[in-house]
């Protein structure tokens, strides 16, 4: 059977769950994770390959791309990151729309008819009486004054099969609980699937991807076989480092804080000594953690640096076992004044901006050496 292959770009609120549903579906981090709204910041591909079920579907390989958050834009980081959000769906065969299954939602009532929550793909339902249909908004802008509109009215203009996934099921206690949401959202827009799940328990998951497969398109794959993300090393580095800060410290610090990689070097491991285990590869890692004011600066600090080596220690201890390596790792802090309102420092951010600065700075060292 011919490969399928596609781009399926996920759509929810801040705290929906997209970036544990992701790492959940193709098995390996490829976003970090946190309790914090506002955690993920760029577009993530996270790439998983489907392995042919004879009988039921063919090899697969499916790039899942992650994004932030929808919310209203406070400064230029977060209107990047809308814009990231626009930018995952000009290129996508199938769009995911993650609702948590757990929070109230601002959608006019409906009642249900007949939904098979076994099936859950079908719904049928209708408007409830008293029912007022949802308000009109001029401008995406205003929209965002309520995330759940506007995602509605993002789908809507979509011309590609979206489901709607229903995330942390695990954390209600009866199914009938879904009816009334799902038929929220089926007499709002018809979904071309709806699909219960729990990310983190793992509950509907390989429904979900065999009903993907379906509608995949064939074609070759966009990434090598066994690569789970097109992200470097460097920018993981940076984003582990930057989840140890998201969940370590208080509410004001952690949207304030940026991290930017400054050296990434790994050197080979040393001759085993005799009668003692070969060690490891070293990786020296040196990261920046940006920050706006210096009282942001004192409290990642702490006292005496206690908050800084809580970071650092949590820190090398996921990239060890990331990077299958020991790891030296050095973290300092930098006041950049009203970093999240500077175009200059947010293209800085980008990893593509900074692996086309690495390229030129070693094409300017190896001529300098000629």
């Amino acid at each position: 059977m011919p490969l399928r292959s596609g781009f399926v770009s996920i759509l929810g609120r801040p705290n929906a769950g997209k970036s544990t549903l992701v790492n959940a579906l193709v098995g390996e981090k490829v976003a970090i994770v946190t309790r914090k709204p506002q955690t993920t910041r760029n577009r993530i591909h996270g790439v998983l390959e489907v392995d042919a079920v004879k009988g039921k579907h063919p090899a697969a390989q499916i790039v899942f791309v992650d994004t932030p958050g929808v919310h209203k834009p406070a400064n230029q980081l977060d209107k990047r990151m809308l814009q990231e959000v626009y930018g995952a769906l000009e290129s996508r065969d199938v769009v995911l729309h993650v609702v948590d299954v757990t929070r109230r939602l601002r959608l006019p009532a409906t009642k249900v008819t007949d939904i098979d929550l076994d099936k859950a793909s079908g719904p049928t339902v209708e408007p409830a009486a008293e029912t007022t249909p949802p308000p009109q908004h001029k401008s995406a802008e205003h929209s965002l004054e309520n995330e759940d509109t506007f995602i509605l009215e993002l789908v809507k203009k979509l011309d590609c099969p979206v489901f709607l996934v229903l995330n942390k099921i695990d954390a209600i206690d009866e199914k009938e609980a879904l009816l009334p949401l799902i038929a929220q959202f089926s007499a709002l827009h018809k979904y071309a699937e709806v699909v219960p799940v729990s990310a983190r328990g793992g509950d509907g998951l390989e429904r979900l991807i065999a009903k993907l497969v379906e509608y995949m398109p064939e074609g070759q794959r966009h990434f090598r076989k066994g690569q789970f993300t097109d992200q470097p090393e460097r920018f993981l580095a940076a984003e582990i480092i930057r989840e140890k800060i998201l969940n370590l410290t208080g509410e004001e610090v952690p949207y304030a804080s940026a991290v930017v990689i400054e050296r990434f070097e790994e050197r080979k491991a040393t001759k085993a000594q005799p009668g003692k285990p070969k060690p490891k590869p070293l990786t020296r890692i040196a990261a920046a953690i940006f920050c706006e004011r210096s009282g942001q600066k004192a409290i990642l600090i702490g006292r005496g640096g206690a908050m800084l080596k809580q970071i650092g220690i949590a820190a090398r201890k996921e990239l060890e076992h990331f990077l299958g390596m020991q790891v030296h790792l050095e973290l300092f802090v930098k006041v950049a004044d009203d970093w999240r309102g500077s175009d200059v420092f947010l293209d800085s951010l980008d990893w593509r901006n900074q692996l086309e600065s690495l390229g030129k700075d070693q094409q300017s060292k190896t001529e300098d050496e000629d």
